[in-house]
């Protein structure tokens, strides 16, 4: 059994970036030898001159959600405030979602709410939703009044900032909380790993010779669910929908036979990669669900780097990242960081393990 505690480590409040750099490409790079645990710190600009001619990058290009929403019950000026958090579509038809509702005890099945436009009133045109019932998940099944997902998100939506920033979304969070090749809607979270890369990043990599490839793994709230049980065998992990393709898969397998490396930008690209393939790696294209928890004693082999933001202590995260690298090296990286002032989680710095 794995304990839990084996992943604790202290961290100053004050080092939580709770917004990002200045520039997208601004931040520091923590650059871990996975071999020797050897650790120095780097501009994340410096990223291309780890990688060679032939070698990959794999993205996760999902992107997030307007997915956050108020709403008062009944429609009432002073009724019952409700906070939505759209999961995922239910079974894809539009206007109907699976979602997170505070309170959720007095959203009983049937109960009908208002939504709040951007500055927090009612909607004149009293468009809002009726909860169709409670999920085995803790999550609820509604119905809005409209089957346009987009329209509702732009006009009604707001960025799900993580928890842990603790302050309410911010313009400049439209672009800075979205990767550069976010494409496919569907997450609640960003693929913060991704969030440092530049187009002119990418295109420094593909003027070296670096092939990019992109797949899909829509973030969802089990993300920031801290591993409550003692043990890590003990915790229940999320479903979230991917999508490898193809392509992409060929790329990794051909990039690895010809004896280059593959760079998975992220744990979700990660939790992808690690749910298609075999033991030696060879990738299979896939598509569908999974809840895939990888921690130590198991070894990644789908990827030869990684490239992560600081995660939070005895999270399923840094339990990734532990299968990269041996537990008690990735934790003395974390301590360096922590006395190098580096700034931590979503809009913080990174890591590279090579």
């Amino acid at each position: 059994m794995l304990a839990t505690s084996l992943f604790d480590y202290e961290l100053p409040p004050e080092l939580i970036a709770r917004y990002p750099a200045a520039h997208r490409d601004g931040s520091r790079m923590m650059v871990l030898d996975r071999k020797t645990g050897h650790a120095e710190i780097h501009p994340f600009t410096d990223i291309v001159n780890y990688l060679s001619s032939g070698d990959a990058i794999i993205c996760n290009n999902t992107k997030v959600c307007r997915g956050r929403m108020f709403a008062r019950k009944a429609g009432l000026a002073d009724g019952a405030k409700f906070e939505i958090l759209l999961v995922e579509p239910f079974n894809g038809i539009p206007g109907e979602w699976n979602c997170m509702i505070k309170p959720g005890k007095r959203a009983k099945d049937g109960t009908h709410a208002v939504l709040l436009e951007q500055d927090g009133s009612l909607n004149a045109d009293g468009i809002g939703f009726t909860v169709v019932e409670r999920n085995g998940d803790d999550t609820f099944h509604i119905k809005f009044d409209l089957d346009d997902d987009n329209t509702l998100q732009q006009r009604f939506g707001h960025i799900p900032l993580p928890p842990y920033l603790n302050r309410e979304a911010e313009p400049e969070d439209d672009e800075r909380y979205q990767t550069v090749y976010a494409a496919v809607p569907g997450a609640v979270a960003a693929p913060t790993a991704g969030l440092h890369f530049t187009p002119e990043i990418f295109e420094q990599a593909r003027k070296k010779g670096v092939s990019v490839g992109e797949l899909t793994l829509h973030v969802g709230p089990g993300t920031f669910k801290p591993v409550s049980a003692d043990y890590a065998e003990e915790h229940k992990m999320h479903f979230e929908e991917f999508v490898l393709p193809p392509e992409v898969a060929a790329l990794a397998n051909a990039t690895r036979s010809a004896g280059h490396k593959v760079l998975a930008v992220g744990t979700t690209t990660v939790r992808v990669l690690e749910s298609c393939c075999d033991r030696n790696g060879v990738l299979t294209a896939r598509s569908g669900r999974t809840d895939i928890f990888l921690h130590p004693p198991y070894k990644a082999v789908s990827a030869d780097m990684l490239l992560t933001n600081f995660h939070l202590p005895c999270s399923t995260l840094l339990m990734l990242v532990s299968c990269f690298c041996e537990r008690e090296m990735v934790l003395e990286a974390y301590r360096m960081a922590v006395k190098e002032k580096m700034r931590f989680y979503s809009y913080g710095d990174c890591m590279l393990l090579k």
